[in-house]
């Protein structure tokens, strides 16, 4: 019985992460290319909440948005958004939730893995959209830098720092 209700709790909470982080697409500044949205607020807190799951939720997020769905950030859905230049982001979503994830359950009884798991998936999601946003546009690897990384890196460090004292108040 334990078990079961363990998975329902998975289930139910990996289709809210991947409820919010559609929403967080939503909630969004344009900054030329790369907008300013929640998204990775809710992949680092679904990382601290479901730990190696928050892979599922990300998985669900993009079969939402390849479904046709217009969860990805500017109301973007389909392959395009996969295949374009900001495409990286999003699949650093699902590399960044599943490494950092599994990084965290094998390491949870340490003081800092929490916060080592979130530097380790804003790590992978900004070096995946870096590499693809480089490609895309054309550009060299500093302009790509200082364009779709380097802006983003101060709010997403407060992001993660809010989603690790949130997810202290989250009972798992």
């Amino acid at each position: 019985m334990l078990q079961i209700r363990a998975k329902s709790r998975v289930i139910a909470l990996s289709s809210l992460f991947a409820a919010l982080t559609a929403v967080g697409a939503w909630i969004s500044i344009p900054i030329l290319y790369v907008p300013l949205t929640l998204q990775t607020f809710f992949v680092y807190l679904s990382v601290l909440v479901l730990k190696r799951n928050a892979f599922v939720s990300q998985v669900v997020y993009i079969l939402m948005g390849l479904a046709g769905l217009p969860v990805f950030s500017r109301g973007m859905s389909g392959y395009g958004a996969l295949l374009g230049p900001t495409g990286g982001y999003i699949l650093g979503f699902l590399v960044g939730s599943f490494v950092s994830g599994l990084f965290l359950e094998r390491f949870s009884e340490r003081r800092l893995s929490k916060a080592v798991s979130l530097v380790i998936c804003v790590s992978i999601i900004f070096g995946m959209g870096w590499a693809v946003l480089s490609y895309w546009l054309r550009w060299d690897f500093n302009l790509a830098f200082w364009s779709g990384v380097a802006p983003f890196l101060p709010g997403d460090a407060l992001k993660a720092f809010l989603a690790l004292v949130l997810a202290k108040r989250i009972p798992t």
